[in-house]
């Protein structure tokens, strides 16, 4: 070939940098692993120190051989997948399968994808670093033992298909136990006691809360608690004890890491774990930008340090000094870190160059890619900001009554806005607090009104994918690049659903949490999770064999399992449906066609229904009106339930077709069509007209069936994350924030 090989994990990535390098580079594409250990068998050779038994991944030989082929004739062969251990490992398995003498073999990694970054790196090639493959075998051969010896025990005493790991277990165990602890909660009953007060000769009153009652906090427990202070305070006069000023400075919050960027993108974005992490990739690899060709726009996503290159860091603030003006400079740079127990291998994620402005790369970006690009610069410009000053007021007024009651004010404002005029997280309030007057000591106030009012404590709160991910993070278990597939996995098996933002375990989560848990402790125990990882970290910084590490968990997981194994009863997974034969309780069962709902006073009674792939009941058979069929005229048709979902079935000739789910709203283009449910080949939904492709006419958002007052155009559902959804037409500029004239199941998002 005569020409040097380079070979990356992505074909987007492959595109990226050939561009870069130009002539006298192949870039070729492995697309992510080729070797891994074996499907069908454990693959794992306990009695020879763990030797594992790698084999090329079906439908990878193509690929293999190709690579194979590309680097006989190659003047050099450079390994370039991504820069973390999963990476390091696929460049060792690469320099195993390409038979390249080691002379030839380089490997080289960029934590960006820009030109300067790409052309260092193959200036300064390095040899594959053996600990970070060590690292991420053990983490291979470990998952592999706890899943191929776990996973069939359940299979024999649960039911068929389920699956354990070092990581999902602790995961699933986490969504559990906070669910109990739900349902566990019993709520109190508490009162809160303000006054509205006003100044001399002013109507605009102010309100204070009562945080003293005869020297001590007050104890509002009922509502005649609160009547009894009430009454003793009518009539008492209302001075100023105090009032303070204070001024603080806030300071911003660091640039993202993996797991701060899946949180932020969730409050944010709504976006899940899986959808930030992919098109961060995308982000990272390349986008084309016209004339400029592809780009990498962001740093590597998979990161856990703060951690900002000086070059970065000079550019940023340039920048910041040129938009903004010096006062948004902080008096000293800010420099990160890695998180407690972080490996700090790659620097914080941020934009390759500060200076693409998120509005300038718009028309190149998909609106996900720009949304989330947008959220990466904010934060990054904004961390390295001057820090908000705010100045606070508090004002104190005693009440004198019987007894004596102290009430507090407060009022905060915005002296300089500094970071936040680039970037304010989505947790955090905005500035709304009153606005006092201007009160002095001693000075006597009017009462207006007391405000009593009654709370109740509040569970905590089911698990989100975002704090999820903060509290696995808080708790050392797994790194960055296992959150995403962790999260997939405990949904994908039926342990977890997810009720809008919220997980919840299944019954048969709950389960084989509960199995786990007491069979399985170490495996599902967060603090011996966390010190597992540690270990991985020792092996990579080369302090410690992997195959020692391997040793030393190995023989106390076999007697356990031998134990368990032994000890375990047969588990039948009890749910709340009742069967509508006998009236006993279903329970969850599994065949080769997938999980259904069983009689549990089987054999006498063999009723069963299927579940939908959230283990929930498929909905019964029911007449479609106006449906008929194309085969034999029959109608109505029948609305079934099977594998892939709801369907057309005719009840007199058996003829099947796809049901689609109209939306009641003729389609705008045709006038002809309906405007039906639909699903891209992403997974997300869409609304299109029926006779596509006669007619393409397609919306993201949901059409209601009721159209536009005021221009009679299509009106469709505009999901918000904290507020009411809004009714906005796709024509004029009409809203009805309330979504007043529609009934409550138009309004349901798809």
């Amino acid at each position: 070939m005569s020409k040097t090989l380079v070979i990356v994990e992505s074909p987007a990535k492959a595109k990226t940098i050939s561009k870069i390098l130009g002539k006298g580079y192949v870039v070729k594409a492995s697309a992510g692993h080729v070797r891994d250990l074996p499907q069908k068998e454990m693959g794992v050779d306990v009695n020879d120190n763990f030797a594992p038994k790698y084999v090329i991944i079906p439908k990878k030989e193509d690929i293999v051989k190709e690579l194979h082929d590309s680097a006989e004739g190659a003047i050099a062969v450079y390994l370039a997948p991504d820069p973390d251990r999963e990476g390091e490992a696929i460049a060792w398995h690469l320099s195993q399968l390409l038979e390249v003498p080691p002379e030839r073999l380089k490997r080289i990694e960029f934590h960006e994808i820009t030109q300067d970054a790409v052309r260092r790196a193959v200036d300064n090639p390095r040899p594959i670093d053996i600990n970070r493959v060590d690292a991420q075998q053990a983490r291979r051969v470990l998952d592999r033992l706890v899943g191929y010896k776990i996973s069939p025990l359940l299979w024999k005493k649960i039911q068929r298909g389920l699956s354990a790991g070092r990581v999902q277990s602790v995961a699933l165990r986490l969504i559990c136990d906070r669910n109990r602890e739900i349902d566990a909660f019993v709520s109190k009953e508490y009162w809160t006691l303000a006054v509205n007060l006003h100044k001399e000769g002013q109507k605009r009153a102010f309100s204070a809360e009562l945080v003293k009652w005869a020297g001590k906090k007050p104890d509002l427990n009922t509502q005649a608690d609160t009547d009894a202070i009430q009454q003793a305070l009518v009539g008492a006069p209302f001075t100023v004890q105090s009032v303070k000023n204070k001024e603080r400075k806030k300071e911003p919050s660091a640039p993202f890491i993996t797991s701060t960027l899946q949180r932020e993108a969730a409050n944010a974005l709504n976006f899940t774990v899986k959808r930030t992490m992919k098109i961060a990739q995308e982000l990272y690899e390349g986008i084309e930008l016209g004339s400029e060709g592809p780009v990498g726009l962001i740093t590597y996503m998979r990161t856990d340090s703060t951690r900002i290159a000086q070059e970065a860091q000079e550019a940023c603030a340039a920048f910041i000094e040129e938009q903004y003006g010096k006062k948004y400079l902080p008096a000293q740079a800010r420099q990160g870190k890695a998180a407690k127990g972080g490996q700090d291998a790659h620097e914080a994620i941020r934009p390759t160059t500060v200076g693409r402005d998120p509005e300038q790369l718009k028309a190149h970006l998909s609106a996900e890619q720009y949304k989330l690009y947008r959220l990466i610069w904010q934060r990054f410009v904004g961390s390295q900001m001057a820090a908000q000053t705010l100045a606070t007021r508090t004002v104190e007024t005693e009440a004198s009554g019987h007894q004596k009651a102290l009430f507090r004010a407060s009022d905060t404002q915005t002296v300089f806005d500094g970071y936040t005029r680039v970037y304010q997280e989505a947790e955090q309030e905005a500035d709304d607090s009153q606005r006092l007057p201007e009160l002095t000591q001693g000075e006597t106030l009017v009462f207006q009104e007391f405000l009593p009012k009654q709370h109740f404590t509040q569970p905590p709160a089911y698990y989100s994918e975002a704090t999820l991910v903060k509290t696995l993070e808080e708790l050392g278990i797994g790194r960055p690049s296992t959150y995403a597939p962790t999260i997939s996995t405990v949904v994908d098996r039926g342990y977890v659903v997810k009720t809008g933002r919220s997980l919840t375990p299944t019954p048969l989560g709950l389960t084989v949490s509960d199995q786990l848990t007491q069979y399985f402790p170490d495996i599902v125990d967060t603090d011996f999770t966390a010190q597992m990882e540690s270990q991985l970290d020792a092996i990579e910084r080369g302090e410690r064999p992997w195959t020692v590490t391997l040793g030393e968990f190995y023989e106390p997981f076999l007697k356990t399992l031998t134990a368990a194994t032994e000890e375990m009863d047969r588990v039948l997974i009890v749910t709340d449906y009742l069967c509508e034969k006998c009236g006993l309780p279903m329970v969850q069962k599994s065949s080769k066609y997938g999980n259904f709902l069983g009689c549990s006073g089987y054999p006498a009674c063999k009723h069963t229904h299927p579940l939908t792939k959230e283990n929930i009941p498929a909905p019964k058979d029911r007449p479609a009106p106006g449906e008929s069929c194309t085969e034999c005229g029959h109608e109505p048709m029948i609305i079934a339930f099977g594998p892939y979902g709801e369907y057309l079935k005719c009840p007199q000739c058996s003829a099947k077709r796809r049901l689609l789910k109209k939306t009641g709203v003729i389609c705008p283009k045709c006038h002809t069509g309906d405007l039906v449910e639909r699903k891209s080949r992403f997974g997300r939904f869409f609304y299109g007209c029926s006779t596509y492709p006669t007619c393409d006419f397609s919306l993201w958002q949901k059409p209601l069936p009721k159209p536009c007052p005021k221009c009679n155009g299509i009106v469709v559902l505009k999901p918000r994350k904290r507020t009411e959804d809004i009714a906005s037409c796709t024509q004029c500029d009409f809203i009805d924030e309330a979504v007043t004239f529609m009934g409550e199941s138009e309004v349901q998002p798809a």
